[in-house]
């Protein structure tokens, strides 16, 4: 029996990729599988921010599209790529245990408190943009694009510092290079950041069944709780929108922001429910942070001119 797996060609796509593979293989010893590496439209689009190109979706599309043709069984996303709704026919099959969801700054060693003042910091994500300079407005945030090692490069090419998501150091043993991991007070993650979204079609049921005993449920309420704040918000990678979810004995605490690109304005709440209701937790949520002017802050940036980078 052949599984193959459809991803991304960048080094940590393929090591989530070759992660579930181990994940399936640890279950079925005589399964053999193989990975479809794709390029997307995101991978081929490196000299522009892609909030002004189409933000989520860009680095799925393709990769859906061979699920949908039959070219592959599986396909591993990091979740938080992933557009707010499904495409027909597709299904977030199973999503495993979640990995550290936090962000993480890499510099020569200084924390964010000890950078010069106008240090260099860069980041792929509005949301960081704009938490950094809520925090330090005296900073230079400039956008950077690229894979990981693209992004750590620029370290020696004159930034102070850049900002990245603390998973995908982890997942390719690059944690001797972090000066700091923010705690989620000081910056709240992205929605889903750290999780593996594991898809196929809805109609295969014997893939279904095979990934089945992937899932985590906690972290499934997780990113049904921030997915579910996304959603309602509307946000893609255009807006500063951050969501994190925790669960504890049968609740699920989220906490979720929306702010203006200076992080000058930042709309914050958090709310709490039943497991069950994951998701309605965080559209309630989403509704409040809408009700006390995040629609507003939403709506001008959107209409605004010169977005500078994607909410990755």
């Amino acid at each position: 029996m052949i599984v193959r797996i459809a991803t991304r060609r960048s080094a940590l796509a393929k090591w989530q990729a070759h992660h579930v593979s181990a994940l399936l293989t640890a279950r079925e010893p005589g399964l053999e599988v193989q990975l479809l590496e794709l390029m997307t439209r995101g991978d081929r689009i490196l000299d522009v921010p892609l909030a002004e190109v189409g933000g989520k979706g860009l680095f799925v599309k393709e990769i859906e599209d061979a699920l949908l043709r039959g070219d592959a069984q599986i396909a591993v996303h990091s979740m938080k790529d992933l557009p707010a709704a499904e495409p027909p026919g597709l299904v977030i099959a199973a999503v495993p245990l979640r990995e550290d969801p936090r962000d993480a700054l890499v510099s020569h060693g200084r924390k964010l408190a000890e950078l010069p003042r106008g240090a260099r910091v860069g980041t792929a994500s509005l949301r960081r943009s704009a938490q950094l300079q809520a925090m330090r407005p005296d900073l230079k945030i400039e956008t950077i694009r690229g894979n990981v090692a693209t992004r750590l490069r620029k370290i020696d090419e004159g930034f102070d510092a850049v900002v990245l998501a603390h998973a995908g150091l982890r997942r390719l043993g690059l944690t001797d290079k972090v000066a700091q991991v923010f705690s989620t007070d000081e910056m709240l993650p992205a929605v889903a950041q750290g999780a593996l979204a594991i898809e196929a079609r809805q109609d295969d049921a014997e893939t279904m069944r095979r990934l089945a005993p992937l899932e985590d449920a906690a972290t499934r309420i997780q990113v049904e709780a921030e997915r579910g704040f996304l959603r309602k918000l509307q946000g893609g990678c255009q807006v500063p929108i951050a969501g994190h979810a925790e669960v504890k004995g049968g609740l699920v605490h989220l906490r979720g922001l929306v702010a203006n690109l200076d992080g000058t304005v930042i709309i914050r709440g958090e709310r709490s429910g039943p497991v069950v209701d994951a998701a309605r937790v965080g559209l309630e949520l989403a509704e409040e942070l809408l009700a006390r002017g995040a629609g507003e802050i939403l709506g001008s940036i959107e209409k605004g001119p010169g977005l500078s980078a994607p909410n990755r």
